[in-house]
C-alpha cells in the first residue's frame, strides 16, 4: 500500500504564524506537525509515502525530512499549485499510487489512542473498497457527517450540512483500493471549485464499499488547522508525554518496532537527537531493546 500526505494550502486560519512556514511544519509541543500524520501511515505499515505541498514549501518538507532513510521509508514529494480539493490528491499522485491501493492522512491530523496501530493495520489488510475513520464531536456542522441506519451502518455522507444527521464526523484518514483514481477522475468540482473528498466516499457507499471504523473512547482526534485547536493539540501531548512516558509520533521508535530500521541505526538517530526529550526517550527504547532476554542485533 502506497500513502500519501496532503499538505497544501496557504494555512490562513494561522496567519500571521504560516505567513513565512507551512502550517504542517509549525511544532505541535516537541516536534513538526507533519511527523503526526506520517506516524499514522507508518503505523500502518506503509513505507512508500508521498507528500504534497505548494511548490514554495515543499523544499522545506525535503529539508527537514530527507529522502525518508532517516526514518526506513521511502519519501517522494509532489507539488500542488492550486488547492482544487482533498480529491486531487489522487490525480496528482496518480503515477506514484500505480496498481497499489493508498491511504491519504491529512497534514493537519493529529491521532492517538490505546491500539490505534491494529486498527490502521486491519484497515491497510483490506483486499478491496474504502475504510474512513468517523469521530464523534460537538460541532459536526464543520465536517464531512455520516449517517447511519438504525443497525449502524452508513447510509449517507454530507459535507458541512446545516443539520447534521449526526455526531459522527469523518476524519482526515481514508484507506481506498485501486479504484480511487478513476473516482477522483469523475469527481466533478463542487460549488466552492473543489473536488471533494465526500463526494468519493459517497461513489464508495453507493457501491457498498465503504467502511466507517467509529473511533473508541480513549482515541484522540485533533484537526490542529486553528490557533485554538493548534494549541490544544499540543497541551494534549505535552500531557500525555509528561504524565505516561510515552512519544507520540516519535518515527524512529515506530520504524524500529515495525523493522524498518535496525539497532544500529537507531542509536544513530539517537546519537544526533541525544540533547533533546526525544533523544532520551530513544535512548530508552534502545535499552529496553537490548535487556530483551535473547535479542539479536
Amino acid at each position: 500500500m502506497k500513502g500519501i500526505i496532503l499538505a497544501g494550502g496557504a494555512g490562513t486560519r494561522l496567519y500571521p504564524a504560516t505567513l513565512g512556514i507551512c502550517k504542517q511544519l509549525l511544532p505541535v509541543y516537541d516536534k513538526p506537525m507533519i511527523y503526526y500524520p506520517l506516524s499514522v501511515l507508518m503505523l500502518a505499515g506503509i513505507d512508500d509515502i508521498m507528500i504534497i505541498s505548494t511548490p514554495e514549501h515543499l523544499p522545506q518538507f525535503e529539508t527537514i525530512l530527507g529522502d525518508g532513510s532517516a526514518f526506513g521509508i521511502s519519501l517522494k514529494f509532489a507539488p500542488q499549485p492550486r488547492p482544487e480539493g482533498l480529491a486531487q490528491a489522487f490525480l496528482i499522485a496518480e503515477d506514484f499510487i500505480g496498481y497499489d491501493p493508498v491511504a491519504l492522512c491529512l497534514g493537519d491530523n493529529i491521532f492517538f489512542g490505546g491500539g490505534l496501530s491494529g486498527v490502521l493495520t486491519e484497515a491497510a489488510a483490506k483486499a478491496s473498497g474504502a475504510t474512513v475513520f468517523a469521530y464523534h464531536v460537538d460541532d459536526p456542522e464543520r465536517y464531512g457527517v455520516v449517517a447511519f441506519d438504525g443497525d449502524g451502518r452508513p447510509v449517507d455522507i454530507v459535507e458541512k450540512p446545516t443539520r447534521p444527521p449526526s455526531s459522527w464526523a469523518v476524519t482526515g484518514l481514508y484507506f481506498y483500493d485501486n479504484r480511487v483514481i478513476d473516482i477522483a477522475r469523475a469527481v466533478r468540482p463542487s460549488a466552492r471549485g473543489e473536488l471533494e473528498i465526500t463526494d468519493v466516499n459517497r461513489a464508495y457507499l453507493e457501491a457498498g464499499a465503504l467502511s466507517v471504523q467509529r473511533l473508541a473512547r480513549g482515541h484522540a482526534w485533533f484537526d490542529a488547522g486553528t490557533h485554538e485547536s493548534l494549541l490544544e493539540a499540543a497541551e494534549f501531548v505535552h500531557t500525555i508525554q509528561r504524565r505516561q512516558g510515552l512519544q507520540i509520533a516519535c518515527l524512529e521508535e515506530i520504524a524500529f518496532h515495525r523493522g524498518f530500521i535496525g539497532l544500529d541505526h537507531l542509536r544513530d538517530r539517537q546519537r544526533k537527537l541525544a540533547k533533546t526529550g526525544y533523544g532520551l526517550h530513544l535512548a530508552e527504547v534502545i535499552r529496553e531493546a537490548e535487556n530483551v532476554p535473547g535479542f539479536q542485533e
